[in-house]
């Protein structure tokens, strides 16, 4: 995605906001040193991200949880923020459909993306869902298997909306929230003080959504979360007892990229995280022409 001017004057024209954190990181480390990384990427010089469909070979050893039994069915869940701008691009269809998922939830979708999707995936994924909005607020589900029910929740303290759907996934039902939650960039337009200032919006939206779901249920949320393992949203949810995939078996792994004049700065902005369920696999697939890459979580039942 283009990077964005700095005149915004309301959130309806806070377009890719997800895009620009090249601008705000840049501007945050210069003046505040390691703190820039601490929240959600990474300057130039630090791990390069992962290999096309790759696992880290520095990644540290995975949390305790329950494992799923090698002989138990598994689920394949992808999440994947196409960037709105380069979405319905042939290589991030191409993307989807290597990655072979059972389910794939993607942000930024636009009418164009939502065309070249059903166009190519259509037999592959029976069961097509997607809603624009708001620039870069798009949301889309395909799954192979059949959604029971949805729900589509305009947003409260944040900028986009989420979605609920319930899979009749090989685990059994399964509810899925589909999320891109806030960027790190002020209402006034300025990445710097967004930077510190929009960590608790990111909590405040995921705790509204949190309270829209069915405690009954397996529960997995995945999207574009703005912020790496140690934000405020994902500690949230790992309060209500879910986990993240990727950042649990390979905590070093980076989902985005943008490349500036002094190297690539990246993060762990996308997460899968889960709850009730187990964990087979998780990958990053260095695929497709966004500035964040395919996040592929491999669930099973609860052990």
């Amino acid at each position: 995605m283009l990077l964005m001017t700095m005149s915004f004057r309301a959130p309806s024209l806070l377009v890719s906001l997800s895009l620009s954190w090249a601008a705000s990181l840049l501007v945050v480390a210069s003046g505040c040193g390691s703190s820039a990384a601490s929240e959600g990427s990474e300057a130039p010089g630090a791990e390069a991200p992962l290999g096309a469909g790759s696992l880290s070979a520095r990644s540290s050893a995975p949390a305790a949880f329950p494992a799923a039994d090698p002989g138990a069915p598994a689920w394949r869940v992808l999440s994947f923020n196409l960037n709105y701008g380069v979405g319905h691009e042939p290589v991030n269809v191409a993307a989807v459909a290597d990655a072979d998922a059972d389910l794939v939830l993607l942000q930024e979708t636009t009418d164009a993306s939502e065309r070249a999707f059903r166009e190519a995936l259509g037999d592959a994924y029976p069961h097509m869902r997607f809603r624009q909005c708001c620039n870069a607020g798009g949301l889309g589900v395909l799954s192979k298997h059949p959604i029971r029910e949805e729900d589509y929740f305009e947003p409260t303290v944040g900028w986009f909306p989420a979605w609920r759907v319930v899979v009749e996934s090989p685990l059994g039902p399964v509810q899925v929230l589909d999320v891109h939650l806030r960027p790190p960039m002020s209402d006034g337009g300025s990445w710097a003080a967004g930077y510190f200032t929009t960590r608790s919006v990111r909590r405040e939206e995921i705790e509204d959504f949190w309270a829209l779901l069915d405690p009954d249920l397996p529960t997995v949320v995945a999207g574009d979360f703005n912020e790496n393992a140690k934000g405020k949203a994902v500690e949230f949810l790992e309060a209500q007892g879910l986990v993240s995939a990727l950042a649990t078996l390979h905590p070093r792994a980076k989902t985005w990229h943008w490349p500036t004049r002094v190297g690539e700065i990246h993060g762990m902005l996308d997460h899968v995280m889960f709850g009730d369920l187990s964990l087979f696999d998780a990958q990053v697939l260095e695929r497709g022409s966004s500035d964040h890459y395919p996040v592929l979580a491999v669930l099973g039942p609860k052990g």
